[in-house]
């Protein structure tokens, strides 16, 4: 029998830190723990929990195991589901929706390229409760394993109905908002309950998986049947997410994943007693074509401060909202393909301006080749995942600013003007700016032993041609963020 090795791990660095057991097991035992792949997901989950020296004393230590064939017992710190949001570093919480469960590596292995390190889907009621009490994973077993060996997390929404619990009712399709046929939402003890059950199991499979589970999509507009109701929405969110609560005390639970910001449906839902339980509020900040991303800022003041109103004493301005979902369409009377482009990267960065750690981006990729329909044109990707110009921009973005922090924005005489400072614990520094009115040039005052210091880089991933005159950075702002490499004295 092998033996075993035991790495002793905390973030904090103290024994005193609580910690669970991740066992690495396998049928094949010496073809797993040969497997150079292994080492680096394990690195990479790793270098999740902390940057810096101990994070290659681990890599180590794993090579090491695995040259000896020992058993690895890893010891990593127990992570509250508040502690599962990301952290406000990039890429960390850079996400995109998808519309697949198995299969699509290639879709996966592009998704990972970008840089996107969450990937959002519906984790169907009716598909994994096809008889009453009992469930079948398999299928998301699969896309899980899929995203987790791509260095992906999950955020999986807890959606729809049931029909061996709840009665067929009419009401507006979500899309065409012509009447169909629908099974109504959960608004009975039973099928409340059953809905619990199912959720709370679902979390109890995944445990330690890292998953995000999301209460609904938008039940304040059609996808709540028959017609949405606050009141029977939060009463459900309530039983789920006590009952996940209940089967993995660190569970990452949130909701309600609302379409806008509907303030009203909101209120209600905030002071049902939710709050004490949630770990993030999730809204989809759409707006029209011609409304960028910055304009959110106002929303997300107003329902930060809602928040704010009903969480527990001891929870205030300790609950994060998160961009659940959001995007724009380059069909024919939506945004022009560069400004979806430059919207896509700007969503990620005012969000970050705006506190909100968590943005997934709609849509992965086009869902049908007709120019003229708005729901085939959301992604970053063609149909035939050919890239959009948005897919190109993302990967900038994660490429150039990837493990900065945001650190401060830059005051400029234009509000249109944006000038976002990066920095990592190097101290290394980089500016993302940008305008959402027309191009035109601006200064930035630098100081005057840094005037050479400086590179740039386009929102495309070209290089640019920095200049510098008269203690002043030279830039010329366009619609589509630029970043550009800066000594950490250089700005004043």
């Amino acid at each position: 029998m092998n033996g075993q090795l035991a790495i002793f791990y905390s973030r904090r660095g103290t024994a005193a830190c609580p910690v669970f057991i991740i066992r690495l097991i396998s049928k094949h035992a010496a073809d797993f723990y040969t497997s150079s792949h292994v080492i680096g997901e394990l690195a990479a989950g790793i270098e999740r929990l902390e940057q810096g020296k101990r994070k290659t004393e681990l890599r180590d230590w794993l090579q090491r195991a695995v040259r000896l064939k020992l058993s690895v017992f890893l010891l990593l710190p127990l992570l509250s589901g508040a502690d599962e949001i990301p952290e406000p570093v990039l890429p960390a919480g850079v996400g995109v929706n998808i519309h697949f469960v198995t299969g699509h590596h290639q879709d996966l292995d592009l998704i990972a390229a970008a840089g996107f390190k969450f990937v959002r889907m519906d984790f169907g009621w009716e598909s994994t409760e096809r008889k009453k009490g009992q469930y079948e994973w398999a299928e998301y077993d699969e896309l899980l394993t899929n995203l987790e060996v791509r260095g992906l997390r999950a955020l999986f929404i807890l959606d729809y109905s049931h029909h061996l619990y709840e009665e067929t009712v009419s009401s507006p399709h979500p899309f065409t908002h012509l009447p169909h046929k629908s099974t109504a939402s959960p608004q009975h003890p039973d099928s409340i309950a059953a809905y619990a059950r199912w959720a709370a199991a679902a979390a109890k499979h995944y445990q330690g998986r890292h998953v995000l589970w999301e209460i609904w999509n938008e039940p304040n507009i059609q996808f709540w049947s028959p017609k949405p109701d606050a009141q029977q929405y939060a009463a459900l969110a309530l039983a789920a997410a006590k009952a996940i609560r209940q089967a993995d005390a660190q569970a990452t639970v949130i909701g309600p994943a609302s379409s806008g910001f509907p303030l009203e449906f909101l209120e209600i839902f905030l002071k049902s007693g939710v709050l004490e339980i949630l770990d993030g509020v999730s809204v989809h900040p759409y707006r029209n074509p011609h409304t960028p991303p910055e304009t959110a800022t106002a929303d997300f003041q107003r329902l930060r401060k809602m928040i704010d109103q009903y969480a527990p004493a001891a929870r205030q301005k300790k609950i994060p909202i998160l961009s659940g979902e959001w995007g724009y369409s380059s069909h024919s009377k939506g945004v022009s393909l560069p400004t979806q482009a430059a919207f896509a990267v700007r969503q990620q960065l005012s969000n970050l301006l705006n506190e909100v750690p968590l943005s997934i981006w709609y849509d992965w990729k086009n869902d049908g080749d007709d120019p003229n329909e708005n729901e085939h044109n959301f992604g970053t990707v063609m149909a035939n995942l050919a890239p959009k110009p948005a897919y190109n921009a993302i990967k900038t973005l994660t490429g150039e600013l990837g493990g900065f922090r945001l650190k401060r924005r830059l005051p400029l005489p234009n509000d249109q003007d944006y000038a976002l400072v990066f920095i990592k614990p190097s101290a290394e520094q980089k500016v993302a700016a940008w305008t959402s009115g027309d191009p035109h040039p601006i200064r930035l005052e630098l100081s005057a032993k840094h005037q050479n210091q400086f590179s740039g880089v386009s929102g495309q991933g070209e290089k640019l041609a920095i200049r510098a005159e008269g203690g002043q950075l030279m830039l010329e702002l366009k619609p589509l963020p630029q970043y550009i490499s800066i000594r950490s004295a250089a700005l004043k």
